[in-house]
């Protein structure tokens, strides 16, 4: 399987994560007694940091991305579960953040197996550092 089709769908649905935040924060629900300028950029410049590699296709900022996703997913749910007024607000957000998560960690995986990129097992590093100590004790 290619990872193509995830790279556009990964890219698309941060993008339009990204789009909803500002439209939701600037624009459907300014909170304009704290200031409405101030927590729409709050929301907004986590998920303009890994633009440059999502732009240039890098697998690694995929996966990184993935950890900033990871505020609005707890930020959706949060708003879901509290305010009953932003609730459709968050549910957009939460499924926006949802499907960006999914397609950004299938685009990692398996652009890194197309790069033949791996993580090893522990078993193999285990094999690893016994050889290395099994050599230096023959060395010494």
């Amino acid at each position: 399987m290619t990872s193509k089709p995830f790279l556009r769908l990964a890219q698309a649905s941060y993008f339009a994560l990204l789009m909803w935040v500002v439209l939701w924060h600037s624009y459907l629900s300014p909170h304009v007694e704290v200031g409405a300028f101030g927590v729409a950029l709050f929301w907004t410049v986590p998920l303009l940091l890994p633009i440059p590699g999502i732009l240039k296709q890098k697998a690694y900022t995929f996966a990184w991305a993935n950890f900033i996703l990871l505020l609005y997913f707890l930020h959706s749910l949060t708003m879901v579960y509290v305010d009953e007024g932003e609730r459709w607000l968050a549910v957009v957000e939460l499924a926006l953040t949802t499907l960006a998560f999914t397609f950004c960690t299938l685009y990692s995986r398996l652009r890194g197996k197309e790069l033949g990129l791996k993580i090893k097992k522990l078993s193999e590093l285990k094999q690893e550092e016994d050889a290395y100590f099994a050599n230096q004790r023959q060395s010494k």
